[in-house]
């Protein structure tokens, strides 16, 4: 019979971080980090549910949960079994959903909910299977996975057949390299110094805090003044020495031209590389910011909607590093499908996770990334954002600056009963404090 999905409960959680700027940037200065969470509940006797969400920054929270509860027939009434048997079929039928593909297709509100909804099946599917995300990945045969994928406006700079055989070559060294993983765990690099908010003080205070517990590649967010940002990033830099590593991001702020002139403004703190530097989706002009700024980096991918933008940017020769982000997104299957575009391009996957839930996500990408598709660790880092950990059932371990390998089923995104209640909006108690 298999496990059969009865129904899916979205909820609207938030978190008041614009209290204390946490996740404050150039573009988001006063982000309450939050989540369209959804909780796909089974007929399994012993309250089995799969979990997932979208990560969002507050207001228009409530239209991705409106717009999980107008996909979730996709998934109600069928078994986890007969979903995962065709998932590049399952994954097809809802990002076609021919009357609110109008809404996108593939991008905007509408994807956002997709992730939410295709991670829960996979946090499900890990369950039932009795394996962490990663590993339930890593177990996957090359045409299991490659079968995960939808091809379609991509098959022109990766086929099916290439996707085989790239994994294919990965495979006889799988397994050491899980090894290493389960005894390493995967780096990491750490926001929680540099948020455009802090004071020097505080960037000097969390950057020395970092280095101690084991980083040695922090992030600056820039972007709000060309004085400040110079200074704030001297500040870090002697902070964290001259052989730390160093990354920049102005989420989006510049127009290209700007971007070119600030980047080489900073360039005396040698950053690695310069992040979200403008538009999202303005492939040329990141391809024209890198070709003036190098050898600086150009990294992006977090606002990069669907895998066809990204095939693009690498085709374009116009990132040094692809930073997937496992809500914007549409969940495991399109991220599949962008790892290995990354592989065959050559191009170094670094995930973004500056959200609630994300790190708890991405761990297991880049250590299946690791295992069966990049197969290397040169210039790659998880990202790593020190908040709200506390609010999920399996939150992220950082030890020595690396992402411990998760070890319960599941996409560890399953976030505590007594959370959900204090931060559901807008009746949640953190949230009737705030209306007092």
């Amino acid at each position: 019979m298999g496990t059969r999905i009865l129904r899916a409960v979205a909820r609207d959680i938030r978190f008041p971080t614009s209290r204390t700027l946490d996740g404050s940037d150039a573009m988001n200065t006063d982000p309450d980090y939050s989540a369209a969470y959804v909780a796909l509940e089974t007929d399994d006797p012993n309250g089995l549910a799969g979990h997932g969400l979208t990560f969002t920054i507050g207001r228009g929270t409530e239209l991705c949960v409106a717009a999980v509860h107008l996909l979730a027939h996709h998934v109600v009434g069928r078994t986890i079994e007969d979903i995962s048997s065709d998932m590049a079929a399952f994954w097809r039928g809802l990002v076609a959903d021919s009357q609110l593909r109008w809404l996108g297709p593939e991008k905007g509100v509408v994807h956002l909910a997709t992730a939410a909804l295709v991670n829960a099946v996979w946090d499900l599917y890990a369950k039932v299977e009795r394996k962490p995300l990663w590993k339930l990945l890593a177990d996957m045969s090359p045409e299991h996975l490659v079968a995960c994928i939808d091809f379609r406006y991509i098959d022109d700079a990766l086929t099916p057949d290439e996707a085989i055989d790239l994994l294919r070559r990965n495979a006889p060294t799988r397994k050491q390299r899980e090894a290493e993983m389960v005894r390493y765990g995967f780096p990491a690099y750490t926001t929680s110094a540099g948020w455009l908010g802090y004071s020097d003080t505080k960037i000097v205070t969390l950057a020395r805090a970092a280095m101690d517990a084991g980083f040695t590649h922090l992030k600056l967010k820039v972007g709000a003044d060309p004085k400040s940002d110079l200074r704030r990033a001297r500040t870090l830099r002697e902070a964290i020495g001259p052989e730390g590593h160093l990354m920049l991001d102005a989420n989006q702020v510049w127009s290209v031209g700007q971007a070119i002139n600030a980047v080489r403004a900073l360039a005396e703190v040698n950053p690695w590389w310069i992040e979200e530097p403008t538009s999202p989706d303005d492939v040329l002009g990141h391809r024209r910011i890198r070709e003036a700024i190098t050898p600086i980096g150009v990294a992006t991918g977090e606002h990069v909607q669907n895998r066809v933008m990204f095939k693009q940017f690498m085709q374009a020769g116009a990132i040094d590093f692809c930073q997937i982000d496992s809500c914007r997104l549409g969940g495991v299957n399109e991220v599949l499908a962008v790892l290995i575009l990354a592989a065959k391009f050559g191009i170094p996957v670094c995930p973004h996770a500056g959200g609630v839930g994300l790190c708890e996500y991405v761990q297991h990408l880049a250590i299946f990334d690791y295992i069966a598709v990049g197969a290397s660790l040169e210039n790659r880092v998880c990202e790593y954002v020190d908040h709200l950990h506390e609010h999920f059932l399996d939150p992220v371990r950082v030890r020595d600056g690396r992402y411990v390998a998760p070890s319960l089923p599941g996409y560890s995104a399953e976030m505590r009963g007594e959370s959900l209640a204090v931060y559901g909006f807008p009746d949640g108690a953190a949230w009737r404090a705030v209306a007092k």
